[in-house]
């Protein structure tokens, strides 16, 4: 059976853990907004390290502790739904090569580094969840290259904070056991994002 990593009790877990730390505003003093994304993250590699899911055990020496590019806080901005005028499907295609229907729910728009930029939200059954799939400059040479995934509780104002520093490396990676959905081409940003979770180096 494939497993679906964004939707199983083993991913929810593992992001309960990462966001219970805290979940410091933008406007937070950055010193304390770095530690708290420090301490989510060595959280996240301990309960990878005492869990058979995602990564087995013959493999956890090869990826754990988990690879990171430095937290920074110009990538915890603010962002805004524009959302869709009327719910569409798009048949997104996983890793398993099977195709996956999720529901367009709208169009994050935010500012990145003085550049205005979009990314499309979806979900698939859970309406009270956004996932955000994306790729970028990085992907395939310094991140996986299939993408990466950002995920976020839908709020009543449409108004969020995307931390690209919370981005995360979709199961399939560790474990091919896993499905992972591909980024649609709309989510293809055009600069790199050296923010999240990155491959290790050789030797590292």
């Amino acid at each position: 059976m494939v497993r679906m990593p964004y939707t199983r009790v083993a991913l929810a877990a593992a992001l309960v853990t990462a966001v219970a730390c805290s979940s410091p505003r933008p406007d937070d003093n950055p010193a304390d907004y770095v530690a708290a994304i420090a301490a989510a993250r060595a959280a996240k590699d301990a309960q990878f390290q005492h869990e058979d899911d995602p990564i087995p055990a013959s493999r956890k020496a090869e990826f754990l502790p988990l690879a990171y590019f430095p937290a920074d806080p110009e990538y915890h901005i603010a962002a805004a739904l524009k959302p869709a005028d009327q719910q569409t499907t798009l048949m997104m295609p996983t890793s398993s090569g099977q195709l996956r229907r999720m529901i367009r729910l709208g169009t994050l728009e935010f500012t990145l580094k003085g550049q205005p930029m979009t990314l499309t939200a979806f979900t698939e059954k859970d309406l009270d969840q956004l996932f955000v799939p994306f790729s970028d400059l990085t992907s395939g040479t310094e991140t996986y290259a299939a993408g990466r995934f950002l995920d976020l509780s839908r709020t009543a104002t449409n108004l969020y904070e995307l931390d690209f520093n919370k981005a995360y490396t979709p199961y399939c990676y560790y474990n091919a056991s896993f499905e992972c959905p591909y980024p649609p081409p709309e989510n293809r940003l055009k600069i790199p994002i050296h923010a999240g979770e990155r491959m290790k180096k050789a030797g590292s």
